[in-house]
């Protein structure tokens, strides 16, 4: 079987030209030298290889190739949410795509402008505290498709200390701002070049601390909020007993990066 064309014009009228996820137009203008441009997709939400992403063995073959089966995705969020099947499961794909069209019609229905966009934190998400981290693994981890971070360090007291610190966070930041795209050959590279930069760290009095917490995006173009992972970051003197001792992430009043 094969998606018939109008189950196709279903899904991208339903899906008003925009991915489920960033809301992104998906087809973009002609140029004075070349046509338009198709950046979406029609992914699967249930695969129909044995091998492919969310794939169910009890799903009715008759229903792979149908309108309930499918969401439309610019093609970085179709390669993360394929890549990243613990998180993006056929239920969570299913509700943002729900979500996604209710968008579409309160849209076109409501022309008011959109409301302002602000991240609100949720009391249960929280961290409690930072765990120590040890591995550059653990570092990549935690900033591994974060939407914003939060960084905080003891005092430095050198010039040499600064450039130490601040090219360690200017390090970790790079990589999670790149993380979504690396292969697994490229992940394990940098988690080992990740694991240096601590050590060096490490030799030098330095500790790190780290948490995640999501919060939620609300306002903008969006009708229902998004979840906004934030990583936390903490450089700490391994001489400082007291933040040592209580290595709880007080980040109540801070606002991400």
């Amino acid at each position: 079987m094969a998606i018939t064309d109008k189950t196709r014009k279903v899904l991208w009228g339903r899906s008003g030209n925009r991915c489920a996820i960033c809301k992104m137009e998906l087809v973009v203008d002609s140029t004075p030298h070349d046509d338009e441009s198709v950046v979406g997709d029609e992914c699967h939400i249930v695969s129909s290889r044995p091998e492919g992403p969310r794939y169910d063995a009890t799903y009715p073959a008759e229903d792979l190739d149908a309108y309930q089966n499918l969401i439309l995705l610019c093609r970085t969020h179709h390669k993360q949410v394929d890549d990243q099947t613990a998180t993006f499961s056929a239920d969570i794909l299913r509700q943002m795509k729900s979500n996604h069209e209710v968008w579409v019609l309160e849209r076109l229905e409501d022309p008011e402008r959109p409301k302002p966009v602000r991240l609100r934190r949720i009391k249960e998400n929280i961290p409690s505290f930072l765990s120590r981290l040890t591995t550059g693994k653990e570092i990549l981890d935690l900033v591994s498709n974060a939407m914003g971070y939060s960084f905080d360090h003891d005092d430095l007291k050198s010039q040499q200390e600064v450039d130490l610190v601040g090219g360690f966070i200017q390090t970790v930041q790079d990589w999670g701002e790149v993380s979504a795209g690396m292969e697994s050959g490229d992940r394990v590279q940098t988690a080992y070049s990740l694991t240096a930069s601590l050590r060096e760290l490490e030799e030098n009095g330095f500790l790190a601390f780290g948490a995640r917490e999501v919060q939620l995006l609300e306002g903008g173009i969006q009708a229902v909020p998004s979840s906004w992972p934030i990583a936390i970051l903490r450089i700490l003197r391994r001489d400082n007993a007291e933040k040592l001792s209580q290595t709880v992430a007080k980040t109540t009043d801070e606002k991400p990066n």
